[in-house]
């Protein structure tokens, strides 16, 4: 007689992604590596910025001595804007190891750190002292609200462009009726929170029971802290915003 395969440690479970809209796909195919489905909703869509305010701001960001940019999206968007080519003895960092591929991809090599959120970039040791050093940072609007303050801390003339903004999306009525359905047992629930932005969005769309009885998988202590804050009572920290580590985070604390 066959042996019997062990079942996928989140079989029966349903992963709730707040990616952006036409962003889940790495964080479902994660989650079917776990046995679990995803239910996307996407709170928000990723849009760029208007071309000639974002052009010129871009130029200046890509002339300076150090070039960082906060996420695969802002790479995406920046290419489209302007050609992206290091120049000789320039240094050019990513947040974490999905925007390094997205600059490898456009010909960049860059440097990330272990910990991928913006403590981690900070760490490294390219951005211990930046006095007299020229910064620019590519990001979207509204994000990454520790980091311009901090290297601007550190010394460094920042030159920021603003490429892409995230804009609210309402959530489909058959999204809230598949979630309503996925919140009859809560217990089986994860929510994949990677945005503190889209997590605001949910939150206002919707009051359904049980919704703050799911599994917060938080991609950072920060994101955990106004999990807790809104009422979710089970919250674990992932290492990092990567599906894996988020799914990862998922089957050592639930599977």
């Amino acid at each position: 007689m066959p042996a019997r395969s062990r079942p996928l440690p989140l079989s029966g479970w349903t992963v709730l992604s707040l990616r952006p809209r036409g962003q889940h796909d790495s964080l479902r195919a994660a989650a079917a590596r776990a046995g679990a489905r995803t239910l996307a909703l996407s709170m928000q869509a990723v849009v760029p910025i208007a071309k000639t305010a974002a052009q010129r701001a871009l130029a200046a960001a890509l002339a300076a001595d150090l070039v960082v940019f906060t996420s695969p999206n802002a790479v995406r968007m920046a290419a489209a804007l302007h050609p992206l080519r290091a120049r000789r003895g320039q240094r050019w960092l990513a947040v974490g190891a999905g925007t390094r591929r997205a600059l490898r991809s456009a010909g960049i090599v860059a440097d990330a750190p272990r910990r991928m959120d913006s403590e981690g970039l900070l760490d490294l040791p390219a951005l211990a002292e930046l006095h007299g050093k020229t910064l620019g940072l590519i990001t979207g609007q509204g994000g990454r609200g520790l980091l311009e303050p901090a290297l601007r801390a550190r010394g460094a003339q920042v030159t920021r462009a603003d490429v892409y903004a995230r804009v609210g999306v309402a959530l489909a009525p058959a999204r809230l009726a598949a979630l309503e359905a996925s919140l009859r047992q809560p217990q089986r629930v994860l929510l994949a929170l990677t945005s503190a932005e889209a997590l605001a969005e949910l939150l206002a769309q919707t009051a359904l029971p049980g919704l703050r009885k799911v599994s917060v998988i938080a991609a950072s202590g920060r994101l955990a802290q106004l999990a807790k804050a809104a009422g979710f009572d089970r919250v674990v920290i992932a290492a990092s915003a990567r599906p894996a580590a988020i799914l990862g985070a998922a089957v050592a604390a639930c599977g």
